[in-house]
C-alpha cells in the first residue's frame, strides 16, 4: 500500500491546525508577553467567536460566502469588545496583579461559557462554508476552505508581524512590556495599551475560530481544546514570546494532525502533554524564552 498520499493527507491536516492554533497561541502570548497576565479565559474568547459566525450567518441571507466574510469582520470586533469590557471592569480594577488575574480571568471562562449556553442553546451549530471546491492534488482532491484557512492564518500573522516589529505602535507595545514605569514616564498610557492587548488578543482567537468553524462546528463548550493547546504552545515556545510561540504551534499542530490521523487523537493530546513536560524538565524558561531587560 502506497504511503505517501497518507502522510500527505496527515501533513495537510496538521498544517491546518497549526494555522489555527498560531492563531489562538499568539493571542494568548501576546497578552501574557506585555501584560503578564495569564488568561484563563482564552479558549472561552475563541468559542463566542464561534459561536457569533454561526449566529451572523445564520441572519445573513443568500449566499454563503457573504454570512462567513461578514463573521469574519464582526465577530471578532465583537469578542474585541468584549475582552475590552472585561479589562476596563475587571482586570483594570485589580491592578494586573496575577495571582488575581488568574481567578477573575477563571470566574470570566465560566460566565462567558454559561452566556453562550443560555443564549445559544447546547447543541452544536453548523456554519456553511463559504464554497465547496476542492484542490486536486495527485492523489485525492482536498478542501479548498481548509487552505483558505491557512492562507488568511498566514496573512493576519505576517501582519501582527508588520505592526509589532515595524510601526510606532508596536513600539509603544514594546515599551510597556519591557518597562512599565518608563513608558509612563515617557507618557505611554499604560492602562490604555493593555486594555488594547486584551482586546487585540481576544480577536485573534476569535479570527481562527470564525476560520475553523466550517470545518468543527459552534458549541458552547469548544473552548478547552483551544485553551489547553494554547498554553502547551506557549509554554513550550517560551512565556511571552511571539516567535516562539509560533514555532512551538507549527510543532505541535503537524504533529497533532500526523498523530491523530495515524493513530488516534487522545494519543496526540498525550504527545503534546509529555513535550511539555520535557521541555519544563530540560529548559522550563522554553525554548525561545525572552529575556528580561
Amino acid at each position: 500500500m502506497n504511503f505517501a498520499p497518507f502522510l500527505f493527507l496527515a501533513s495537510l491536516e496538521g498544517l491546518v491546525q497549526a494555522a489555527v492554533l498560531c492563531l489562538t497561541a499568539v493571542g494568548l502570548s501576546l497578552v501574557f508577553g506585555v501584560m503578564r497576565v495569564v488568561n484563563v479565559a482564552h479558549g472561552e474568547f475563541f468559542m463566542l467567536g464561534a459561536v457569533l459566525a454561526w449566529w451572523l450567518a445564520s441572519l445573513t441571507p443568500g449566499h454563503a460566502a457573504f454570512g462567513f466574510a461578514l463573521a469574519l469582520v464582526i465577530a471578532p470586533a465583537l469578542v474585541g469588545a468584549v475582552a475590552l469590557a472585561a479589562d476596563r471592569l475587571i482586570l483594570k480594577r485589580l491592578d494586573y496583579r496575577p495571582e488575581a488575574t488568574i481567578v477573575a480571568t477563571i470566574g470570566l471562562l465560566y460566565v462567558i461559557q454559561q452566556t453562550a449556553l443560555l443564549t445559544f442553546g447546547p447543541d452544536a451549530r453548523p456554519v456553511e462554508a463559504p464554497f465547496y471546491f476542492r484542490v486536486q492534488f495527485p492523489w485525492f482532491g482536498y478542501s479548498g476552505h481548509k487552505l483558505l484557512v491557512v492562507a488568511a492564518a498566514a496573512a493576519v500573522l505576517l501582519a501582527a508581524w508588520y505592526v509589532i516589529a515595524k510601526t510606532r505602535i508596536g513600539l509603544v507595545m514594546r515599551a510597556t512590556r519591557f518597562d512599565r514605569d518608563t513608558a509612563r514616564a515617557f507618557g505611554i498610557n499604560v492602562h490604555r495599551v493593555y486594555a488594547a492587548v486584551f482586546a487585540v488578543g481576544a480577536m485573534f482567537a476569535a479570527v481562527g475560530a470564525v476560520l475553523v468553524v466550517p470545518v468543527r462546528q459552534a458549541h458552547y463548550l469548544m473552548g478547552l481544546d483551544p485553551l489547553l493547546l494554547s498554553f502547551i504552545v506557549v509554554i513550550i515556545g517560551g512565556l511571552g514570546s511571539i516567535r516562539g510561540t509560533v514555532v512551538a504551534a507549527i510543532l505541535i499542530g503537524f504533529s497533532d494532525g500526523l498523530i491523530s490521523v495515524f493513530f488516534s487523537p487522545t494519543l496526540a493530546k498525550m504527545a503534546s502533554t509529555l513535550l511539555v513536560a520535557l521541555v519544563l524538565v530540560f529548559k522550563p524558561q522554553g525554548l525561545f524564552a525572552v529575556q528580561s531587560r
